[in-house]
């Protein structure tokens, strides 16, 4: 068994097991073009050159290579989606990683960034893709100039541009700086704010990226981590990628776990047979909780993530399953809490960013995140009610009516309510500032019940409707 870190890879572990994505990040130098050719780079891009783009496309679907960014939809799928005749049509790279708990991304731009451009050339290629806009989180500094720089050495060598390594196919990459904006992780308002405009969400339909997209016309959004794949699945073939992990959910995947574990940081694991039980107690990833503590519970994708107990430990990390037990793998963060956790507060610390990042578009989600954060903070002050425990609940099926996801459990006798939520937002930054809330409530009601005073009888006004055409 071995473990490594690299002090000029901050945050990353590395271990005995496949490494697609992160193969390089053992050398210092790995974010140069010097490097990058050294250890087989572009030869993923040569090969896919050599092909019809047609079947390149294909190799990509027949990898079944899952998006990274939080749905999980299949790359070579959406490429498909785009109407043909319709030109131009453009790539646009989801560089603004900015989910709680997510810094995988980030290392990727700013360790391997010929990687993805490999990877952004592999698939405006295959795609009849015209342009490619790469958009980068307005925080990440090291990561801006690392793809900058990258971009102009691609550029110098000829591997950007017009008649790439003499091909006659040409592209473009462009250089998006974002704002730090949250609601920008959202594709829409990702476009939005590529033409200049406030990032906010577009409504879907008509707006999907694919058919209307950036200045109109068709576009495909990818991840930063889905692109970067491509490399090694144009060089070694589908067959070879989705020999790895399982055959609905095959390759690897970068994970990101913070919390009350030993040994946090961003991982590359097996996709679809690594357990959370392999990940947060395994010696060779994270060696289990901190101080000889108990686990509470987890968040298995990112801060909009339903909660976690420790009786889905056994689960593997595989889309289908995950969303059946009541929650989703999305961005691949795993945020950790031990026994020492107050929950109430951990719910409130993540219920106040959702609704700090509200873009104000939506109502549900501009006031009913609001509310929730001022209601859960009188709560967690210890100067709420029982009423108020009822009104957290009442406001957020105002944004998510129906049956919220959520996990079961033997102790608490629950079943799993299964992933998807119903909502009544344009996009998922309202029912964020929620799940925290209900995973919470649901699963450690005690601990609010601790903490709140019985509620005072009020009086009650009838209202009753008059004119109504009756």
């Amino acid at each position: 068994m071995t473990v490594e870190t690299y002090p000029w890879a901050p945050g990353f572990v590395a271990g005995d097991r496949p490494r697609i994505v992160t193969s390089r990040f053992e050398h210092e130098d790995s974010h140069t073009l010097e490097r990058y050719m050294a250890t087989g780079g572009y030869e993923g891009l040569r090969a896919a050159l050599a092909k019809p783009a047609a079947e390149v496309h294909e190799q990509v679907r027949g990898s079944t290579l899952l998006g990274r960014g939080g749905a999980g939809f299949p790359a070579g799928v959406k490429w498909g989606l785009t109407p043909e005749g319709v030109y131009p049509r453009y790539l646009v790279v989801n560089g603004d990683e900015s989910e709680p708990g997510t810094y995988k991304d980030r290392l990727l731009m700013e360790r391997d960034p010929h990687q993805l451009i490999e990877g952004c050339l592999i698939a405006c290629y295959a795609a009849g893709l015209s342009r490619c806009f790469l958009y980068i989180r307005g925080e990440m500094a090291l990561a801006q100039e690392r793809v900058a720089t990258a971009l102009n050495e691609a550029y110098a060598a000829g591997l950007v541009g017009r008649d790439i390594l003499g091909s006659g196919f040409g592209v473009d990459i462009v250089l998006h700086w974002g704002a730090g904006a949250y609601v920008v992780g959202e594709e829409t308002a990702l476009i939005e704010s590529l033409e200049g405009n406030r990032g906010m969400p577009r409504l879907k339909p008509p707006f999907f990226p694919a058919a209307i997209g950036l200045y109109g016309k068709p576009t495909i959004v990818n991840n930063v981590e889905t692109l970067s794949n491509l490399p090694f699945i144009a060089a070694n073939g589908a067959e070879a990628y989705t020999a790895i992990g399982t055959e609905t959910s095959p390759g690897t995947r970068m994970v990101a776990v913070s919390g009350h574990v030993r040994r946090p940081g961003v991982y590359e694991i097996v996709n679809g047979t690594t357990t959370f039980r392999d990940l947060l107690y395994g010696e060779e990833f994270c060696g289990g909780i901190r101080d000889g503590n108990e686990l509470k519970a987890f968040v298995p994708g990112g801060g909009s993530a339903p909660w976690f107990l420790p009786d889905q430990l056994d689960l593997p990390f595989e889309g289908r399953q995950v969303g059946a037990a009541g929650s989703m793998l999305g961005s691949g963060a795993i945020m950790v809490m031990d026994s020492t956790t107050d929950i109430p507060a951990a719910a409130l610390t993540l219920t106040r960013f959702y609704a700090h990042e509200s873009c104000g578009k939506c109502v549900p989600c501009r006031e009913g995140g609001t509310w929730l954060m001022r209601v859960l903070e009188r709560v967690v002050a210890g100067e709420g009610t029982t009423d108020d425990l009822d009104l957290l609940l009442e406001v957020g099926q105002s944004i998510c009516p129906g049956d919220m996801p959520h996990a079961s459990s033997e102790a608490l006798g629950l079943e799993a309510t299964p992933f998807p939520y119903k909502m009544t937002t344009i996009c998922f930054v309202g029912p964020s500032a929620y799940v925290p809330v209900h995973s919470a409530l649901t699963l450690f009601r005690s601990e609010f019940e601790d903490r709140v005073a019985p509620s005072r009888s009020r009086t009650r006004i009838p209202v009753v409707a008059v004119g109504g055409g009756q």
